[in-house]
């Protein structure tokens, strides 16, 4: 975990296909926190990031990589498990962050 920053900071939350390990992108390219942003750069706890990686990785497997932009492989399910549990992680993120921070809810459900 890093210092808390003195000025507030903003991150987008979204997954993107053929990045692993996180979800949360900085609005800044040059950011201390790296682009996309290094979870072990950021001042969350190893769960938190191990559940970004999880779920990123997860991602990636939505995505027909023969045909990308065709629909996800993945059941009606696996979609709605995976959709729940990027939401929860959301929120475990903006609490863990807490209020100097702001998390810029971009997910697109897998649909």
């Amino acid at each position: 975990m890093t210092a808390e920053p003195a000025a507030p900071q903003r991150l987008r939350y979204f997954f993107e296909a053929g990045v692993v390990g996180t979800a949360l992108w900085p609005e800044d390219v040059d950011s201390p926190y790296g682009y996309p942003a290094e979870p072990s750069r950021l001042p969350i706890g190893a769960g938190s990031a191990a559940e970004l990686d999880e779920l990123s990785t997860w991602f990636q497997s939505s995505v027909d990589w023969e045909y990308p932009p065709g629909p996800s492989p993945w059941s009606r399910e696996e979609k709605e498990r995976f959709n729940a549990r990027a939401r929860a992680a959301l929120d475990a993120l903006r609490a863990e962050l807490g209020p100097r921070w702001t998390v810029v809810d971009e997910f697109r459900p897998v649909d």
